[in-house]
């Protein structure tokens, strides 16, 4: 291995091996590369036998897997089975190898004495016995760049993408820790390198952030485990600070970005293989935020999805251009990087056990299924609160607070924002808090809080108190009377789809910020779905609950 991907793409085969007590894997870096250090954490990480390069080149293998073809890898001794560490060999890298040739296939890197090797070597063909690749098209390209190592190539299709079409069924689940619930999950998929999406529109991210409804929608960012290693997980945290506050995730680079891609609604990329992987399981939108530029070669897969998807250009106009996708451009594209679908480590089996010259357990290989994210993720507190209202029917867009123009109103909730927010609220509202381990615990009354908010903070409109129930029991200053608010669950396709209750408190406010009565019942809009709301005088024994 020579960086963390391509690690990640040699786990992904180990299957092939489990429960097999004759085989016994071991890792080794390849020095050369500047990903080298992140690799080597992640192999630590899991608790497999790291053998030094030096050791490994005195030593003779039954089977030498590696995914990438860079680096002295001619000197270790044993059958040499190379795999691509990523899907469809699409990108070229500015100042390495041959220019032009497709990073995975460059003759610089298959030949021993590289691209201008001797003729002799060539005819000896190059350091790899087999090259295991995803599709025929693959096996085409290959022979064009070393016409020996196209013969010694085999189709096998794509382990990382059998995983992803195995764990497909526990997408609930991974969108359940991502905390997407209802809303739309947009994730963003950047890769490494001059030309990929955070290093061409780095401020994309806040910019979506800004747009896009808290109620609605969800963000997630998937980066290339390369640029993750070139300037450090703090580093990159600190970068997207702004979206993150919006509350956008940022997932881990193994195995959680392909758990994303299996929750997402929507995908918007660059010119990075993740896209091709999130085609290949679901035909759901997909919006190219940049082309890729001399760095993506055409008529490959990649490029033939970027041609046929539609193009992001403001942030403001992604809901035009999700729309604009138009089912099966995907699919095509897909279709073209990965055949033997479903079949993929089945087929590596054989090939492997025929190299090591062992009869092969007779159980079909089950690929391992994803596990879920675990995503960096900060819940924001604070909304500009965008209002419209059309007779009973009320529009709520709840935009992250500072992300974008000021709304109608203020609302934050106490005790979760900080002061300068809390202090600038027109409605400030505060949920319910865990009791602390004392042997003296204090709660306050709906009442209590919302009184000692609007006398505290004398910038506030109305401060309402979120009970458990969901009911939220609201105040309006300069008026005796308590509101109870309650949003009732909408019903939809079999599911029951609740709102947060905060959404409604906003949209009461805006007929209390003018000093009008609201009405028993109106609906409040969230995206296309409308939650009806209930609003009466709150109960004494509402007023009196603690939370």
């Amino acid at each position: 291995m020579r960086s963390a991907v391509a690690l990640y793409r040699l786990l992904d085969v180990l299957p092939v091996f489990a429960g097999d007590g004759r085989i016994s894997p071991s890792f080794t870096l390849v020095p050369g590369s500047e990903f080298g250090a992140d690799a080597l954490a992640a192999v630590d990480g899991s608790g497999a036998r790291i053998v030094p390069w030096e050791q490994a080149l005195t030593t003779t293998y039954s089977l030498v897997l590696v995914a990438s073809p860079k680096g002295d890898l001619r000197l270790l001794h044993g059958h040499r089975v190379l795999l691509p560490h990523g899907a469809g060999f699409s990108k070229t890298i500015r100042g390495e190898g041959s220019p032009g040739s497709a990073s995975g296939l460059d003759p610089e890197y298959l030949l021993p004495g590289g691209a201008t090797g001797a003729a002799e070597e060539e005819e000896e063909g190059g350091w790899a016995t087999v090259h295991a690749l995803a599709h025929p098209h693959q096996v085409d390209r290959l022979r064009a760049a070393s016409p020996r190592d196209g013969e010694q190539a085999r189709v096998v299709g794509d382990p990382t993408l059998e995983r992803l079409l195995a764990s497909h069924s526990l997408r609930d689940r991974y969108r359940a820790a991502l905390g997407t619930g209802a809303r739309q999950l947009v994730a963003i998929a950047s890769t490494w390198g001059p030309e990929s999406l955070l290093r061409r529109r780095p401020g994309l991210p806040a910019e979506l952030a800004a747009v896009l409804p808290h109620d609605t929608h969800q963000l997630a960012l998937v980066v290339h485990p390369n640029e993750r290693a070139r300037i450090g997980d703090f580093e990159l945290r600190e970068h997207l600070a702004p979206a993150l506050d919006a509350g956008m995730a940022l997932v881990g680079a193994h195995e959680q970005w392909a758990a994303t891609l299996i929750a997402a609604d929507a995908l918007i990329t660059d010119h990075g293989s993740a896209a091709l992987y999130y085609a290949a399981v679901a035909d759901r939108p997909v919006l190219g935020a940049c082309d890729g530029g001399d760095e993506l070669i055409a008529g490959t897969p990649m490029a033939r999805l970027l041609g046929s998807v539609p193009r992001l250009g403001p942030a403001g106009e992604i809901h035009r251009q999700l729309t604009a996708y138009r089912p099966g451009a995907g699919r095509d594209a897909a279709r073209a990087a990965f055949a033997e679908q479903g079949h993929a480590l089945d087929r590596m089996k054989e090939l492997l056990y025929r190299l090591l010259g062992l009869p092969a357990p007779s159980a079909p290989v089950e690929p391992r299924t994803l596990p879920a994210a675990s995503p960096t993720t900060r819940t924001p507190a604070a909304f500009d609160v965008f209002v419209d209202r059309d007779g009973d029917r009320v529009r709520v867009d709840r935009v992250p607070a500072h992300a974008g123009p000021p709304g109608h109103h203020l609302a934050v909730e106490h005790g979760a924002a900080g002061e300068r927010s809390v202090r600038s609220a027109g409605l400030l509202y505060r949920r319910a808090l865990a009791a602390g381990p004392g042997p003296l615990d204090t709660a306050w009354t709906a009442g209590g809080w919302s009184a000692h908010a609007l006398g505290r903070y004398p910038g506030c409109r109305a401060a309402a108190a979120v009970l458990p129930c969901g009911t939220g029991v609201l105040r309006v200053r300069g008026d005796d009377r308590l509101f109870a608010v309650r949003i009732e669950p909408v019903a939809e396709d079999g599911r029951v789809v609740r709102a947060d209750p905060a959404a409604a408190l906003s949209a009461v406010h805006s007929w209390v910020a003018k000093r009008e009565d609201p009405p028993a019942s109106f609906h409040c809009l969230l995206g296309h779905r409308a939650f009806r709301v209930l609003v009466s005088p709150a109960t004494e024994a509402e007023q009196d609950r603690t939370f």
